[in-house]
């Protein structure tokens, strides 16, 4: 069995997933791939179904509705490591996450518990990317930077490696954010676990097909749970002022 599980929660991206399925195959032929799909009313879940006959070791978990990405990426690790795999990756269906960039991600998880794909390291890059969403992510990593004391550029991004013991560590099945503050919580944990953490430069580019996750709750949710969970690591002492260093 594959030692590597790519993980993909999937929500109406029927002309994304065959060719980003294809692409994957072709950059990491050894690496499983499991579909979580929130039910898709476009097909996404019945074409990935079909794409199990031309791919080996693809793998479909079909959830009922949409419980947003946190919930998604909480049953692909609970299902990954009930099969045992040991290196877990998470990245986006839509297209924005390179699999030309898996490889240096992959290397770079043999030798620490988390992998960062980075936008905002040296080398790494945002293409095609509308400049509000480039600010807001940027402000976005700049203020959990601060908040939370996590000495990372690219705090909100979702491409990235675990292994099966820094799961096991954070306790990812206990983590609480739903949406794309679940990345956020997740490196925290990782942090305060000490856990060895890398970020390797990726290249993001705008999705291609379909409409961004991305809405105003969601960023609500990711500010007011920086700003609670920033007051209480100041009341029980784990804050300390970090340098808000963002590379160019």
């Amino acid at each position: 069995m594959p030692e590597t599980l790519i993980i993909l929660p999937t929500y109406n991206e029927a002309q994304s997933l065959p060719r980003l399925i294809h692409q994957l195959r072709s950059a990491v032929p050894n690496a499983a791939i499991l579909v979580v799909d929130d039910g898709s009313p476009d097909g996404t879940g019945a074409i990935a179904d079909g794409l199990r006959d031309r791919y080996l070791d693809l793998h479909v978990l079909h959830r009922a509705g949409r419980e947003g990405l946190g919930a998604a990426y909480r049953a692909g690790y609970a299902w990954a490591l009930d099969r045992g795999f040991d290196t877990l990756v998470q990245m986006d269906a839509d297209g924005s996450h390179q699999p030309t960039d898996l490889p240096r991600l992959l290397a770079a998880a043999r030798d620490h518990d988390v992998v960062i794909g980075s936008r905002w390291v040296r080398g790494g890059a945002a293409v095609h990317w509308p400049a509000k969403r480039m600010l807001l992510s940027r402000a976005g990593s700049s203020y959990a930077h601060v908040m939370l004391n996590l000495p990372f550029k690219d705090i909100t991004g979702g491409f990235r490696v675990f292994s099966s013991h820094a799961l096991r560590s954070i306790d990812a099945a206990s983590v609480d954010s739903k949406g794309y503050c679940f990345q956020i919580e997740m490196l925290m944990r990782a942090n305060d676990s000490e856990l060895s953490i890398a970020e390797v430069p990726i290249t993001f580019v705008d999705r291609e097909f379909g409409e961004s996750k991305m809405s105003s709750g969601i960023v609500r949710e990711a500010l007011l749970a920086v700003t609670a969970w920033g007051v209480q690591r100041r009341r029980v002492g784990q804050w300390r002022p970090v340098p808000v260093e963002v590379s160019h």
